[in-house]
C-alpha cells in the first residue's frame, strides 16, 4: 500500500545549479523558522568548505511539513566527485526533482546524478531555475532536459511524468510558477505539485521490518548512526534486530536511539514506520548496505555497490626545512591515525597504509574528492606532503589494461576553438560532439583521467580566461599509452633563505615566479617556472654588489610581477613524479621529493634519466 502521509524526494542538478538555495526557500515557505530567526542563506550548506567553495560535498536529509503530508527532501552533491553519495541516497527516494539553469541548460554532472536517478525508477519531475536570469531560454532547458532524459534510456513513464511536470522558478527570488509568464511570487505551485503528483512510498506496513542504511553519520558519543528508508513494518526504540552484511554475514544487535528528520534537525522518537526515512543508533560498525531486519523473518535486500575510486595519492609526514612552523601536528604516528579515522566515517575513500610504512593510500573519485579531505586536516593543523595523484588502472577479462575514462565539456568564444581542441588532442582526447552557438561553441571530449590533470590552467590560458571546462567520470576504457607531461622545466632555489626582490627581478625574466620577495624558501622547493624544457636551479637570495661608486640607476625600483598562486587542487595537477606538495595550515608549496641538487643529480644517474 501507498504511505499518502509521505513523500520522499532528491534534489538533483549539475553543480551551482541552485539546488541549495531552493531548499531554503521550501523551508521558509513551510514556516521552518521563526518569524524574528536569524537563518543564514543557503543553510544546508553547513560544512566550512561548501560555503567557501559554493558547492554541496554531503548529501544531507531535512523533512517539511506541507498540508499534513511530511516531505523528506534529500539534498545530494552536484559535483561528480562526490556521486558515491548521490547513488546512494537516492535508494531512499521514490521521486526526483531535477533542476537545470535556465541559461546554462543540462551539463555533464547533470547527466551523470540523472542516469543514476533514471537507474533507479525514480519519477522525474523538472524545475528550470533561474529563469529571471539575463539570456535565459526556459523553454529551450526544458526541450534539453526531455532530450536527456531520452538520450540514458528513461522509459515511456518516465518521460510522460516529466512533459507534464515542469515547474518555472528563481530559487533566489523565492518564487515557482507553472508558466514563465505568470506572475505568482511564492513557491505553493512546486510544493502542491510535489503533494498532488509525486508518488508516495509503496510499502508493507504490516510485514517483518526490513531498512537498509545507505548513510552513515558519525558521532563521537554514540559512534556510528546508520541512515536509511524502511521498507517495511515499523522499527522500535529498544527492539531487537539482525543485521544482514554486503558479504551475507549477519550478527544481531539492538536499537539503543531511533531519531527522525524533522526540518533542519532531527527528532527522537519511540517508533518509525514504513516509508519514512530513519536514523539507528546502537549497531556495532555498521557499514553502507547493512540491512535491518527481523530476526524471525529476515527479509533480503539488494547489495549496494559503491563506485571504485579511480584516483589515488601518497600521504607522508612533511620533510620539509620549515616543518613546525606553521602547523601544530606533523608527526606520521598522528597522520596514520587521522586517515584512519576517515575511513571509518568515509566509505566513498579506500584509505590503507603502504607495505613499506612510509606514508598513507588514499583513493578517491577524483582530485576535488581528495583536495576536501586535505583541506580538512590542515584546518585541524596538520602538515603533511602528498606525492602525485596515480590514476588506478585495472585489467579487464583479457588482461589488458584499461584506465578511467572522462566526459569533458569546454565552453568558450568560437575564436578559441581550434587551440582547445588541439589541446585535447595532444592530452590523448576525442572530440564526440561540437556546436556553435551565437557566440559560444560548446565542445565535447572522451580523455583519460591522466589527460585531465593540469588541463584547466592550460584551457584557461588559450582561451583567455573565458574558457568554461566541465569534466566527469564516464567508463573504464583500453589504455590510452604514455601521456605528454608538463613542457617547462622548473625554477628550485638552491638555499634556504627569504626571496630578495633583486634576484627575482632578474629571474622572472626566465619565465613565471610563485613566490614573491620576503617569502620563506628552502633548497629544492619550486619557485617559479621556466619558458623552456629542463629545470634550472637558481638563487632567489642574490643581491646587488654595492660598490663604493655611484650608480645612475641607483633609484630605479625592480618592477616585479605578482608571482602565480596554486590552490591546492591546481599544485596537484601541476607537480611531476618527482615532485611532492607540502601542505600547512597557511601554505601549500610544491618542492622537489629529493631537495639537494646534486643528490636529485645522482638519482637521476642512477634511474637512467640523464647520462653520467
Amino acid at each position: 500500500m501507498r504511505q499518502e502521509n509521505l513523500r520522499n524526494i532528491a534534489i538533483i542538478a549539475h553543480v551551482d545549479h541552485g539546488k541549495t538555495t531552493l531548499v531554503d526557500k521550501l523551508l521558509r515557505a513551510t514556516d521552518a523558522f521563526r518569524a524574528n530567526q536569524q537563518v543564514e542563506e543557503r543553510v544546508l550548506d553547513s560544512n566550512d568548505q561548501e560555503r567557501e567553495r559554493g558547492i554541496t560535498i554531503l548529501a544531507k536529509n531535512i523533512s517539511i511539513e506541507y498540508k499534513d503530508v511530511k516531505i523528506n527532501v534529500i539534498d545530494t552533491p552536484g559535483h561528480a566527485d562526490f556521486g558515491g553519495e548521490v547513488e546512494r541516497v537516492l535508494k531512499m527516494a521514490d521521486g526526483a526533482l531535477l533542476l537545470v539553469d535556465a541559461f546554462e541548460g543540462p551539463m555533464p554532472q547533470t547527466r551523470f546524478v540523472l542516469r543514476h536517478a533514471i537507474d533507479a525508477g525514480l519519477s522525474i519531475m523538472i524545475v528550470v531555475n533561474k529563469i529571471d536570469r539575463p539570456g535565459a531560454d526556459p523553454e529551450k532547458a526544458y526541450n534539453d532536459c526531455l532530450d536527456l532524459m531520452a538520450d540514458l534510456g528513461a522509459t515511456d513513464e518516465q518521460l510522460e511524468f516529466a512533459m507534464e511536470h515542469v515547474v518555472y522558478a528563481s530559487a533566489m527570488n523565492g518564487f515557482a510558477r507553472l508558466d514563465p509568464s505568470d506572475d505568482n511570487d511564492n513557491m505553493y505551485p512546486l510544493l502542491d505539485m510535489i503533494v498532488e503528483d509525486m508518488p508516495a512510498p509503496e510499502v508493507d506496513p504490516d510485514g517483518p521490518l526490513a531498512m537498509q542504511c545507505v548513510t552513515i553519520d558519525h558521532s563521537e558519543y554514540v559512534g556510528r548512526i546508520g541512515i536509511g528508508r524502511i521498507y517495511s513494518g515499523t522499527i522500535h526504540d529498544g527492539d531487537k534486530i539482525l543485521v544482514v552484511k554486503n558479504d551475507g554475514s549477519r550478527a544481531n544487535a539492538t536499537v539503543k536511539q531511533l531519531f527522525t528528520f524533522d526540518y533542519l534537525g532531527r527528532k527522537e522518537c519511540g517508533e518509525v514506520g514504513a516509508g519514512d526515512i530513519a536514523a539507528v543508533v546502537g549497531i556495532d560498525r555498521t557499514d553502507i548496505g547493512d540491512v535491518y531486519t527481523d530476526p524471525e523473518n529476515p527479509v533480503e535486500l539488494e547489495p549496494i555497490e559503491i563506485d571504485p575510486p579511480t584516483l589515488a595519492i601518497v600521504f607522508e609526514a612533511s620533510t620539509s626545512p620549515l616543518v613546525g612552523r606553521e602547523g601544530d601536528i606533523v608527526g606520521a604516528r598522528q597522520l596514520k591515525e587521522r586517515l584512519m579515522t576517515e575511513a571509518e566515517n568515509n566509505v566513498t575513500m579506500r584509505i590503507e597504509e603502504l607495505p613499506d610504512k612510509s606514508g598513507v593510500e588514499v583513493a578517491g573519485r577524483g582530485i576535488l574528492h581528495l583536495s576536501v579531505l586535505m583541506e580538512s586536516m590542515r584546518r585541524e593543523g596538520f602538515e603533511f606532503q602528498v606525492g602525485r595523484p596515480r590514476v588506478l588502472i585495472k585489467k579487464d577479462e583479457n588482461g589488458n589494461r584499461i584506465e578511467p575514462i572522462e566526459q569533458a565539456v569546454v565552453e568558450c568564444p568560437g575564436e578559441y576553438s581550434g587551440k582547445v581542441i588541439e589541446l585535447f588532442g595532444n592530452a590523448s582526447g576525442t572530440m564526440t560532439n561540437m556546436e556553435q552557438g551565437e557566440t559560444i561553441c560548446h565542445i565535447e571530449f572522451k580523455i583519460p583521467t591522466r589527460g585531465i590533470m593540469g588541463l584547466k590552467n592550460r584551457i584557461l590560458n588559450v582561451t583567455h580566461g573565458e574558457g568554461v571546462f566541465y569534466h566527469t567520470f564516464l567508463e573504464y576504457g583500453p589504455f590510452a599509452g604514455e601521456l605528454g607531461v608538463r613542457n617547462n622545466g622548473a625554477m628550485i632555489s638552491m638555499t634556504t633563505e627569504k626571496a630578495v626582490a633583486y634576484a627575482l627581478g632578474t629571474l622572472q625574466e626566465r619565465g613565471q615566479l610563485f613566490v614573491g620577495p620576503g617569502d620563506e624558501c628552502y633548497e629544492g622547493m619550486l619557485v617559479g617556472e621556466r619558458s623552456k624544457p629542463g629545470d634550472m636551479v637558481v638563487n632567489i637570495a642574490r643581491t646587488k654588489q654595492l660598490g663604493n661608486q655611484r650608480s645612475s640607476t641607483a633609484d630605479i625600483a625592480v618592477q616585479l610581477t605578482p608571482p602565480r598562486t596554486f590552490t591546492l587542487e591546481e599544485a596537484l595537477e601541476y607537480i611531476m613524479d618527482d615532485e611532492l606538495v607540502e601542505v600547512t595550515p597557511k601554505s601549500v608549496r610544491m618542492r622537489k621529493r629529493i631537495l639537494n641538487a646534486i643528490e636529485r643529480k645522482k638519482a637521476n644517474v642512477r634511474a637512467g634519466l640523464v647520462n653520467k
